[in-house]
């Protein structure tokens, strides 16, 4: 009498069973770190770009008239773009007209904002990072 190899009905839906179970663990950690990573990068460019207009300020006595302008001027290599919103438009909060060293300048900007909505998982609003 010979004796097949291979796997019974029962071993092949038990092993299904465990690769479902890890998979559905396994995803929304995924999600979660995946969410995470796009927050860091969305902090990382809100302060590379708050940190370049205040080198602006530094170097020229006032602020930059908008992004392009640092981009133009090659205070950033390219124009950022929001991971969160996957855009490359942000909020360009004006700086006041006193705050210009030199009178000739308009105010140009002094903050920058994404336009993204709702919460980062700390439950920090977007628009106040």
């Amino acid at each position: 009498m010979r004796k097949e190899k291979g796997f019974t009905l029962i071993e092949l839906m038990f092993v299904i069973a465990i690769i479902a179970l890890l998979v559905s663990v396994a995803i929304p950690r995924y999600q979660y770190a995946q969410r995470k990573a796009r927050e860091a990068v969305l902090k990382e460019n809100l302060f590379i770009m708050r940190q370049t207009i205040d080198q602006y300020f530094s170097d020229k006595g006032y602020y930059p008239g908008g992004i392009d302008v640092l981009v133009e001027e090659n205070y950033l290599r390219r124009y950022p773009l929001d991971p969160i919103t996957n855009s490359q438009e942000w909020e360009e909060i004006p700086a006041d007209s006193e705050a210009s060293l030199d009178s000739t300048q308009p105010a140009g900007i002094w903050d920058v904002k994404t336009y993204a909505s709702g919460e980062t998982i700390e439950g920090i609003a977007y628009s106040d990072l």
